[in-house]
């Protein structure tokens, strides 16, 4: 390239040159000197307006013909045009591809800009959100799924729970919702059908809720049985009797798994909030903390620590329940002779109910899965302490009823910390109340 800039500067100079030499036996030399200037000008204006014409109304075509620096140009510019028009195809092909696997999958996609308008979206979404080409392009998601938990959801920008909906166009269809950022701050919603798992899920509490509750009329009878063969086990054979102890703990291990079945099942199908009252962290604890005493008979120390002074908003037996669960968890499984701490404190988003003991710790790969129904850490001896193994899936859903969460942390041998972090919106000042007595 810059053996041709010296090429044209070297034929400008020519033309300088012999310009002033012509002029120069009439004394004409600075006129020369300008018509070489003004022929070097006429020809660079007359491949400029050949690449303009190239450029405006033919650029599919081969350029102009050329040589020295336009010449160079010229070529640079095709080889630049034919690289964009292959880039361009790739491209256009790729999103093609995209689009028609958008297509044929049967969830909805659709692609939102950075405002939240809607730019394209395939066939499953016109059928399962009503969407229609020729009057939502363009329009805010939020003016066609109006749901105030949809636009509660979409406010947020935390995306990393699905959201279950009814469609907007057919209330016996189901559907998921999940919403992923991209590019710039655009979104990309998808919607799943899940009306068969709704469906099967929904099956399956009103299976448990009808056969816990047809299981509680025989052990009330054999219950009642058992207990009148009991107060008569003076009468009967020693082999007898000891077989009575034994049914009757088993009858009353059936009673209590049925109840907690029962009570999941209400907590899963109720929405609750209608019977929330203040409930003051304190009582609570002391009331807990008698039932913890009285279930280990003096085998641990149990604690109670207030550091905040506002109440929780609830429903006080549920959270009566869900303590219980975790304190009695607590009894059973530190270890004798472990400390027990009962906690209400602030902490970050709101404040916290906090279970905490010194014994032997969980191992962290069973984490994830304490909140199970039925989990045991340890099937034998989670067995041997009477546990119905639903303790903690109890606590989890009456949690999830006040809008709480349940945060696990535990190492082997440093013992564990269950918390209850209820968010502000929960929580009742001292101040508030006074105010609200007075008025």
């Amino acid at each position: 390239m810059g053996r041709l800039w010296k090429r044209e500067l070297w034929r400008l100079v020519a033309l300088v040159a012999i310009g002033g030499l012509l002029g120069w036996p009439f004394a004409l030399t600075s006129y020369g000197v300008i018509v070489g200037l003004a022929l070097c000008l006429a020809h660079h204006m007359r491949q400029l307006h050949a690449l303009y014409d190239w450029l405006a109304h033919r650029p599919q075509q081969e350029p102009p013909a050329s040589s020295g620096l336009w010449g160079e140009l010229f070529d640079r510019l095709y080889r630049y045009q034919k690289g964009q028009r292959t880039t361009q195809r790739r491209l256009r092909a790729t999103l093609q591809r995209i689009q028609e696997s958008s297509e044929a999958m049967r969830d909805s996609v659709v692609m939102l800009d950075r405002h939240g308008d809607l730019e394209w979206w395939n066939s499953a979404a016109e059928r399962m959100l009503g969407l229609k080409p020729a009057l939502d392009r363009g329009q805010h998601i939020t003016n066609l799924l109006r749901d105030p938990r949809f636009v509660s959801y979409f406010a947020s920008r935390d995306y990393r729970d699905p959201l279950t909906l009814t469609s907007p166009i057919d209330e016996q269809m189901v559907l998921q919702f999940q919403i992923t950022l991209y590019g710039d701050d655009e979104r990309l919603l998808m919607a799943r059908d899940i009306t068969r798992l709704h469906r099967l899920e929904q099956m399956r509490r009103d299976f448990v809720a009808n056969v816990s509750h047809e299981l509680r009329t025989p052990l009330t009878v054999l219950t009642g049985y058992l207990e009148t063969y009991a107060d008569m086990a003076s009468l009967l054979p020693e082999r007898l009797g000891r077989g009575i102890d034994q049914m009757q703990t088993q009858t009353l291990r059936m009673q209590n798994l049925v109840n907690d079945l029962l009570l999941l099942s209400r907590l899963e199908t109720d929405q609750g909030g209608e019977d929330d009252v203040r409930i003051e962290p304190a009582t609570l604890l002391a009331g807990v903390q008698r039932d913890a005493e009285a279930l280990s008979a003096g085998d641990h120390q149990i604690e109670i620590e207030i550091d905040d002074s506002r109440a929780v908003l609830g429903n006080e037996k549920e959270l009566h329940s869900a303590i219980s669960n975790l304190a009695f968890n607590a009894v059973r499984y530190a270890g004798p002779g472990s400390h027990i701490r009962l906690r209400w404190r602030a902490c970050q988003g709101g404040a916290c109910l906090e279970v905490e003991d010194d014994g032997e710790g969980i191992d962290a790969r069973h984490l994830p899965r304490l909140t199970e129904r039925f989990y045991r850490v340890d099937k034998g001896r989670s067995t041997a302490t009477g546990g119905t193994g639903l303790g903690l899936a109890i606590v989890k859903h009456v949690l999830l009823r006040h809008n709480a969460q349940l945060d696990i942390s535990s190492q082997l041998g440093q013992g564990a910390t269950f918390r209850c972090v209820f968010p502000h919106d929960r929580l009742i000042a001292a101040a508030d109340d006074s105010r609200r007595r007075q008025a």
